[in-house]
């Protein structure tokens, strides 16, 4: 059971910090509007590195159903385990997006853009094109999947030091991907918080956007069991 309770919670507390972080630099009145994408940035990698520092020794701290499906498939984690996982993962976003909504409501009500609101919650593409949206999702998930895995090449590594490195592996995609489609790289980081801005009373909040869902739920799996069967496919010693 513990696997699972981690799970969600990292999950939660995952969403609650990515998100949130949107919401404080996007919102009208809010006390940071304006930060910027840097702030955003550094903000989702902590918002990773936190819970997985936390989590890491009860679940492996996956946090992202597309890691924990590409990892059943290299046999590094039980196939059983897998719906376990993922229900816990999308009811921790489910949550953490709740609380984000719950904390920032005087915020989105002072906030007239609908796609700002969207913003807070889930992903867009900058120009959306659907094939190539799909093509940074996979390879942006494709470099997480396989810097996680390669993180075994780094010998005698210190206990808690690969945190530190899954908080440069988000910070780095982000910086250099993250302007085509915001990088979900990640489907629960990205469906559950569109499912909650969907059905929550928010002001003024427009279409939550499900066209695009397949985007980030297809590319991340793909990207994820990509780089697993690739990394496994390396002769390394």
């Amino acid at each position: 059971m513990l696997p699972y309770i981690a799970e969600f919670l990292g999950t939660l507390l995952l969403i609650l910090l990515g998100d949130g972080v949107v919401a404080n630099v996007t919102l009208n009145k809010s006390g940071m509007k304006g930060a910027g994408p840097i702030q955003i940035t550094f903000a989702w990698g902590l918002a990773v590195m936190l819970p997985a520092f936390i989590f890491g020794v009860a679940s492996g701290a996956h946090f992202n159903p597309a890691l924990t499906i590409a990892l059943a498939v290299d046999g590094t984690f039980a196939w059983k385990m897998v719906p376990g996982y993922i229900l816990a993962q999308m009811a921790g976003a489910f949550v953490g997006a709740v609380l984000v909504y719950a904390m920032f409501k005087d915020q989105f009500d002072s906030t007239e853009s609908a796609a700002t609101k969207l913003g807070v919650f889930s992903t867009s593409p900058s120009i959306p094109n659907y094939k190539r949206n799909l093509l940074s999702e996979i390879i942006g998930t494709f470099v997480l999947g396989f810097a996680i895995k390669g993180i075994e090449q780094v010998p005698g590594i210190a206990s808690g030091v690969e945190k530190l490195l899954v908080f440069g592996i988000i910070v780095s995609i982000g910086m250099s991907l993250g302007g085509l489609t915001g990088y979900a790289i990640n489907p629960a980081r990205d469906i559950e918080p569109r499912i909650v801005h969907a059905i929550l009373p928010i002001k003024g909040k427009g279409s939550s956007n499900f066209k695009y869902a397949p985007v980030v739920i297809c590319g991340p799996i793909i990207g994820a069991v990509l780089a697993v069967l690739v990394y496994g496919a390396i002769p390394w010693a």
